[in-house]
């Protein structure tokens, strides 16, 4: 059985789309913007690993049914939290809510733009890997989950805003 390499494994969509938020959501003023795989499960996790003030977020993967038989679309998901911490934080929530939305609810004009912007980028480097997208985008959708939540630490007094965003996706694997 062939092994797959590091790199093949790292080169998947969510990696590019990530990417192009925090390339997108610099035009609103906010510095690089971190994204971190869902991994706090507790405000004290929250509190101790994010970034004390600013703008974060963190993601969920969720692979999809397909909705047709053509194997080669493949339909995806990703779940977004935004956390802003206490300084402006209503004001940061609906802009990085209403540029997101902006960006990434056109179906199909969203694919077309993303797709240049990866052509364009031609590579971008993840934990010191150069990958190449490998991949098309087809489709976007979004949602945006009535859930926003207030997370207080009262150990530390530290507030973070957060917003819960759904982006479904769907490509085509074109180096499988």
């Amino acid at each position: 059985m062939e092994q797959l390499s590091k790199t093949s494994t790292l080169n998947t969509p969510v990696l590019w789309i990530n990417a192009y938020l925090q390339d997108k959501l610099q035009n609103l003023g906010f510095e690089t913007i971190p994204f971190f795989p869902s991994i706090p499960s507790t405000i004290n996790n929250l509190t101790e690993m994010f970034p004390t003030s600013g703008i974060m977020a963190t993601y969920d993967r969720m692979i999809r049914m397909r909705r047709v038989p053509f194997p080669h679309i493949k339909c995806e998901q990703l779940l977004y939290y935004f956390y802003a911490t206490a300084e402006n934080s209503i004001i940061n929530m609906v802009q990085i809510t209403e540029q997101t939305l902006r960006l990434m609810d056109r179906e199909d004009e969203t694919a077309e733009e993303l797709n240049d912007w990866c052509r364009e980028k031609g590579s971008i480097t993840v934990e010191g890997i150069s990958i190449e997208p490998n991949f098309k985008f087809v489709n976007f959708k979004v949602f945006q989950l009535q859930e926003t939540r207030d997370v207080i630490n009262f150990a530390t007094a530290r507030t973070y805003a957060g917003n819960k965003i759904i982006i479904y996706y769907d490509y085509i694997m074109l180096n499988s």
